[in-house]
């Protein structure tokens, strides 16, 4: 049985692109279509059993209706190419309100045929063309949804952490327990486990965090755990294997490092040792790179911007058709040298570019704290020593930083 796993695909995302005059579109929805086009290529050349996807359709919790009508037109290519589809809910596909409709009900509700929708707890037993999968599903869920207002009355945030957790856990052992053994089984979540490498999903949050243990997922019943909410593709365990496939799309510098793509999952019938053979492997798509330029000039430089062209020049190839952040580092007397329409004309083959300047100027010492210099000591490490002195709680100061970490990336950007 091969299952396709992938997630968080954030059609809406606009970064970096610019208006269609033609159509009002931004540009870069063609590169999150052009990712998701190759799953679902893959998906039918390959003859998959299934495709899981793990959440986030979307960035906006009310997308355009060109990126619905783009995302179903995708869906029901899979559909009538007679592959079952699994869409579980995350938190981006969540309406602003209780009782609104997710962006993926629609599905559900015009009875799509080889579409399932998951937006609460359950377990799907789903025919393929190689027999039924059993789907533990555990989508995105509001606070409100598993904790009334009594039960976190008077407590701590590290509290009602503790009780979500819980909660969530109970949920997975629960599922685990209606399994049939005899068939195979999968759980799908979109969740932060503890431990997961972050991506640009911390600067995309929407809702309260629900953060679990890996052991609370790592459970035996499962055969493969199927992750999404984090970016990274990563494996947290291989018994069973737990997997996040990672987005489709890189979303910001955060991710120009990144590979993105999707996993591919066979599930043998044969066991051994009371275990069903398992494999997993990672198929990257192509999309948009990311591709940073860090120029650092003394004041000796002659030719501040022949320096310059030279770095842009020395990375022609990754320029080209990708989405360039070109940062210059130099003294305050030679910035005027910098001949600006020689660098953009530079740049002219790249997707899309941003230049920013960090001008170096005289120092001046900090009073009152260690002989370090203002221009000496970065924007955070500024917010930090603020956050010292005015006694923040640890908690409120780290969230406070991840915050201004956010600004400053995106200022940068």
């Amino acid at each position: 049985m091969k299952i396709l796993h992938f997630a968080d695909l954030h059609l809406g995302v606009e970064s970096y692109g610019r208006i269609d005059p033609a159509t009002g579109v931004s540009t870069r929805l063609d590169d999150f279509l052009k990712a998701l086009d190759q799953v679902v290529d893959y998906a039918l050349q390959a003859g998959v059993d299934l495709v899981l996807f793990c959440g986030d359709a979307y960035k906006s919790r009310e997308p355009s209706q060109t990126q619905q009508r783009e995302f179903a037109r995708r869906i029901n290519w899979l559909s009538t190419g007679g592959i079952p589809v699994f869409l579980l809910v995350g938190n981006h596909d969540l309406p602003n309100a209780v009782g609104k409709a997710t962006s993926t009900e629609i599905f559900d509700t015009l009875a799509v045929k080889n579409v399932y929708v998951s937006n609460r707890p359950d377990i799907y037993r789903i025919p393929t063309n190689n027999g039924i999968i059993q789907i533990a599903s555990l989508p995105w869920l509001r606070r409100s949804a598993l904790l009334t207002r009594e039960e976190t009355k008077n407590l701590t945030f590290d509290q009602i952490s503790q009780k979500l957790q819980q909660v969530l856990t109970n949920v997975i052992a629960d599922h685990a327990a209606k399994l049939d053994p005899g068939l195979p089984a999968i759980l799908a979540a979109h969740v932060w486990v503890a431990g997961a490498q972050l991506a640009s999903e911390r600067m995309m949050t929407i809702g309260q965090e629900h953060v679990l243990l890996l052991s609370n997922v790592a459970h035996p019943a499962f055969d493969y755990v199927a992750l999404g909410h984090i970016h990274k593709h990563q494996v947290l365990s291989n018994d069973p294997p737990v997997v996040y496939a990672g987005s489709l799309e890189r979303v910001d510098f955060g991710e120009e490092n990144d590979e993105k793509g999707f996993c591919l999952v066979e599930i043998g019938t044969g066991q051994a040792a009371g275990k069903r053979p398992v494999s997993f492997g990672f198929h990257p798509v192509i999309g948009r790179r990311f591709c940073t330029i860090d120029v650092n000039i003394e004041s000796e430089d002659a030719e501040p911007t022949a320096t310059v062209l030279g770095a842009i020049a020395g990375q022609e190839d990754k320029v080209r058709e990708a989405i360039v952040r070109l940062q210059i580092s130099l003294p305050a007397e030679i910035e005027g040298q910098l001949r600006d329409n020689d660098i953009k004309n530079a740049l002219k083959e790249a997707y899309y570019f941003t230049i920013a300047r960090d001008i170096k100027r005289e120092t001046r010492l900090r009073l009152g704290l260690e002989p370090r210099t203002a221009e000496e000591i970065t924007p955070l490490e500024a917010l930090k020593t603020y956050l010292e002195a005015k006694k923040v709680s640890p908690s409120q100061a780290k969230l406070l930083l991840e915050y201004g970490e956010r600004l400053i990336r995106e200022r940068e950007g």
